[in-house]
Order: structure tokens, then sequence, then C-alpha cells
């Protein structure tokens, strides 16, 4: 084998591998010097290549003998993982990742074949079964989490920050169901910035045309236009005409069968369908101080309470007695997602399902700590979209996950800001195929429903399970992007979990000095988990530093209804959510569901 043939090999059989070290030990092992692997030299590369002794300990651990696996114990472990342990997937692992023909024809796996296999994507942390659509999609709208952006226009922060499509782009391939337009008036058209501030200025029409091209290339279900409206009316009517002329037939334009129903339509039915997000017309006759102003009565109140107004004031483009400031044909747009003032839970509960309010996350959080079990009730019917403070001028974000436990849907995070927040953010919509939209829990879409989302133990959603994790090793960890460049890592893993109060935990392993290509800890951390169906469970890598603070290096997030028993490997990604690939942690995981009594609730101490 040519070291191109070995390098095709490797990618055959998903092993990503640093290139210099690969040819570096492809020399090594190429005891003929002509430039070609023999079979002797081929069987040398792997040992070589996949010398993990962590392995070849749990290799040991199943074998009968402790020199192959056969299909009798290839199925316990495959049985002891969790997974199908048929003789005949058994015997299909053999003959995909053994090397060794004498072995494959007998229906054995040597230690090189073990280490291929459990290298492979089939032994990654995330169940595959959630990488494609699972879930039900016929439900209300308001039975899932939708991805949204807040702000998607803005390449960085809200001062001074450039607009531009590439960042809807950018979201809508990763899968975000509902995008931020803040409109204002223009020269001539209608223009997409953040007001009262120095960031530039992209026309509406670019952004919609790139919403046409990207909106349904990720994921197939619908999308919502947030529209926040600060236009003429005579420029609201030149972007109601651009939506229809651009968008087409994938513009909703009507209820589905021509009338609005008891509960809104499913993603299914609305497959396809760019639904805009707004204020909409009534169609009785109302007095002048219901009459309705363009601009919205969610972020235009936020910002001015940041600038020292008072949250009660009327927003700057409120309309004179009797005069409307919407424009008839974008009011027209608006179906299931009328933007309307939030008025309390009662009044709330006579509104129509296709009435949603938008909240600051500081209203978000005082409804969540007051009336939580009310807020659960209200998402359970309507939409809800939660929105960054108006002060967090670097874009920064909120803790979404507060949100999720009380049901809400649109938690609209600044996508163009890695950190945490968006790393739960991608956990969150890591599953049901990426597309953008998550069937929440059982007990957050029951009107009736009594969770509590300041939980305390107790009550719907509580199944207490205890979550053990030993984390093993690592592989190829990577330098951190600083000016450290000849210093070699010490790195370090935290492992976290975030859902109600009660269950957001973090626990770290010591530091190993030195050593970024195969450090081992074999550290066991033990998470009592109350509401495990809310949980996300994230890896968090970082290069110990003694003088100043701990670089990131790696994370990767997913929810626990996703993650795999057994002997698993975790896919590091980088701050942007891009992967690090090869770099890799080796882990265990152990789930028991129903523990014990409340004795036992003290996570033992790592």
């Amino acid at each position: 084998m040519t070291y191109d043939e070995v390098q095709t090999l490797l990618q055959m059989i998903n092993i990503d591998l640093n290139e210099q070290y690969a040819f570096s030990l492809f020399k090594k092992c190429d005891q003929s010097a002509n430039g070609r692997l023999e079979y002797g030299e081929i069987e040398l590369f792997c040992r070589e290549l996949l010398r993990r002794p962590e392995l070849d300990a749990v290799f040991r651990q199943y074998s009968s003998n402790s020199r192959v696996l056969s299909t009798v114990d290839l199925r316990d472990f495959l049985n002891d993982q969790g997974e199908d342990n048929t003789l005949v997937h058994a015997q299909s692992l053999i003959l995909t990742y053994e090397l060794n023909e004498w072995a494959k024809k007998n229906q054995l796996m040597t230690a090189n074949g073990f280490t291929m296999y459990m290298l492979s994507k089939e032994n990654d942390v995330f169940d595959p079964e959630h990488g494609r659509v699972y879930q039900d999609m016929s439900r209300p709208l308001s039975h899932y989490f939708i991805s949204s952006s807040h702000n998607t226009y803005l390449t960085k922060d809200q001062l001074v920050g450039e607009s531009s499509t590439d960042p809807y782009i950018r979201a809508l391939s990763h899968g975000c169901r509902c995008v931020e337009l803040d409109c204002w008036d223009g020269d001539k058209e209608p223009l997409i910035y953040h007001g009262h501030t120095l960031t530039s200025k992209v026309p509406f029409r670019e952004v919609v045309e790139t919403i046409a091209e990207y909106a349904f290339k990720a994921s197939p279900y619908p999308l919502i236009l947030s529209l926040e409206n600060h236009c003429s009316v005579e420029q609201q009517t030149i972007m109601a005409r651009q939506l229809r002329s651009i968008l087409g037939d994938k513009l909703l334009t009507k209820p589905l069968n021509d009338q609005l129903s008891e509960s809104l339509p499913s993603p299914e039915e609305l497959k396809g369908k760019i639904l805009v997000k707004g204020k909409k017309e009534r169609v009785e006759q109302e007095s002048s101080s219901s009459s309705e102003s363009s601009c919205s009565e969610d972020e235009s109140k936020a910002e001015g309470k940041a600038k020292g107004k008072k949250e009660g004031k009327k927003c700057t483009c409120a309309s004179t007695p009797k005069v409307s400031k919407l424009s008839p044909e974008l009011s027209d747009l608006v179906v299931y997602t009328r933007s309307v003032p939030f008025k309390g839970f009662d009044q709330a509960t006579k509104k129509l399902p296709n009435e949603m309010s938008s909240f600051s996350e500081s209203e978000a959080l005082k409804h969540i700590k007051n009336s939580g079990k009310f807020f659960v009730q209200h998402n359970s019917r309507q939409l809800s979209r939660i929105y960054p403070s108006g002060q967090r001028l670097q874009s920064s974000n909120y803790n979404p996950q507060d949100m999720w436990n009380a049901g809400c849907q649109i938690v609209a995070l600044n996508f163009q800001t890695d950190g945490e927040q968006m790393d739960l953010n991608r956990g969150r919509f890591l599953p049901n195929g990426h597309c953008g939209y998550v069937l929440k829990p059982s007990f957050l879409c029951q009107p009736d429903s009594e969770f509590n989302p300041e939980n305390t133990g107790g009550g719907p959603g509580h199944n207490p399970t205890l979550l053990t994790i030993k984390v093993i090793s690592a592989q190829q960890l990577p330098k951190p992007d600083t000016e450290k460049l000849n210093s070699i890592v010490d790195p370090m893993v935290w492992v976290e979990t975030h859902g109600a109060p009660i269950d957001n935990n973090k626990k770290k392993t010591h530091r190993i000095d030195n050593n970024g290509f195969n450090p081992r800890w074999d550290c066991t951390f033990k998470f009592l988990l109350h509401v495990p169906e809310l949980v996300l469970i994230r890896f968090v890598v970082e290069d110990h530093d003694y003088t100043a603070r701990n670089e990131f290096l790696g994370q990767f997030t997913l929810p626990f209804t996703s993650i795999r028993t057994g002997y698993r490997h975790v896919r590091l990604l980088k701050a942007d959510g891009s992967s690090l690939s090869p770099a890799s942690l080796f882990i265990h995981v152990k789930v028991t569901p129903n523990y014990g009594s409340p004795k036992h609730a003290a996570s033992p101490k790592a």
C-alpha cells in the first residue's frame, strides 16, 4: 500500500489522523524503504497507529483468550454497549474493520480490528438514530423548541458591527428556523440595520433574496421571519410587495384550509413555508386606544428602557388616535405569528393561539420566578419569543436553558457570538436531523401542566436518574489559538450538566502536564438528574494555565436523551461549532434510571 492508499483506507473507515504524524509513522514502518507497505509492514503500521492502551484493556476484558474476540465475545461487548448484539451484526463488524485476513475468515476480531472499530463513527457518543428526523412532526408549533436567531443581520456587536446577508446564510445553513429582520426606512427602499447605532446597512431586498435561496437547504420545516418594523406605511408596503414577489409560493399568506383553528398548525403541515411574524390590523372596528403602531411593542421598548426610559411608555413611533401606522398589505401577510403585547397570563388564555408575545430575558426570568407554572401552561398553547437585553452591547447571550425549562419555544440568541450559551443552543438542536425543531417533553406541552421550571424535585418530569461518566482519555488535542505555539498543552476536562436548576452541575478532572496527544485521566463522575428530559451534557477541554485563565481547546454538547451508553468517543468541536477532528475524548457512560430514594441523592465527589 502506498501512503495515498493508506490515507484512503483511513478515510474509508472514518479515522482522521494528523497528516504529519501519519506520514512519519508510514516512513517508520516502511522498513523496505520502497515507498510501499507490504503485508507485515501494514500490520506494524496498524499496530503503531492504533496503539491505545485503554482500548487494549477493554479488548482484554471481553476476549476469552486475551488474543482475539470471537463472535460470542463481540456480542457480549455489544450487549453491554446497549447495541444490536445479533450474530449477523457481529459478523458484519468483523468484515468491515478487521484487516487480518486469517482472522476475518475465521470470524475473529484482533486487537487492531477492535481498535479500528472503536475509532470509527459507529462508536460516537451521539445516538446516530437522532441524526435524522425521528420525532413526531405533526404536533402544534407550540410543542417544539425552535432554533432562533436575534439580530441575525449582524456579524459582530450591535454598536458598530457590520450588517450583512452572510449571517443569514450561516444561521439558515445550521438549521435556524426563526431569523430577525430589523427594518428601517431607506431613501427609496427599506434597509436592515440596528437603529440609532453605527452598524452598517443592508437592503431589505437583498436579505429576502438570500432567505429565498437558503431557507430550506438545511431543513424543510417552516421558517419564521421576525420583523422588527420601524418603517413608514409607504415602505412597509414596499416590504410586503418584495416579500410576495421574491418568496412566491413559499410565503404563507392565508391560514391552512382558509380558517384559523383552535391550535397552531404543525411543522409537517407548514413544510416549505415561510411565516411572517409581526403586527396585524384587527378586523373589527376599534377605539383609538387600541389602534396599532408599526414598530414592535417588544424590543423597541426594551431598547428604550436600556436608555433610561420607563417600560410603561408607548414606543416612539406610536400613532396619533385613529391613524394606523400599519400597511394593510404587510398586515395581511401575518397569519399564525401575530405579535401582541403581553398583559398577563389571565388575559393570554383568552387570546387565539396565533397571537404571540415577546419577552426580554429579564421579563422572562421574572415570569419564570413568579409565575413559572402559568408560563409553562401559556407556552403549551401559544408561542413565546425571548430576546437578549438591549444592554448587551457586545451581543453577548443569556442562558437559553432557563427559558427552555419554561417551555419557551423561540429563544433567540446572537448566533455571531461564540461561547457556552451557543454551545448549549447547538446541543439542544443537534438531534432530530438538525432540522431546527425539537419536540418539547410532554410535561411542557399539557395546558394543565403542573411543572415548575424552578423545579426542586418531585412533580411532572421528575424521574431521578443516575448518570455516571468516566473520562478515560483524549486523543490529538490541538494547541490553543494563541501566542503559545511552542508550548505543549496541559489538558483538563470539565463535564457539565445543564437543565432544571436542581440539575445544574459541573465537575473537572485533574490536569495532565505536557501531553495533548494521548492524555489519560480515568476520572469517574456521578450526576443525579431529577428532570433528565431537559438536561444537556457539555464536555469542555481546557489547557491549564498557571498564570492566566485556562484556554479553551474544544467542546461537545448533546441532550441527555441522545447520549449512548458504554465506551464512546466524543468528537470535539471548535468554539464556532465546526469540527476539531481528529481531537476526541474517550469515555464510558452508564445510566441508572429510577435511581433510589432521597438518601441516595448526594452525588459522590469526583
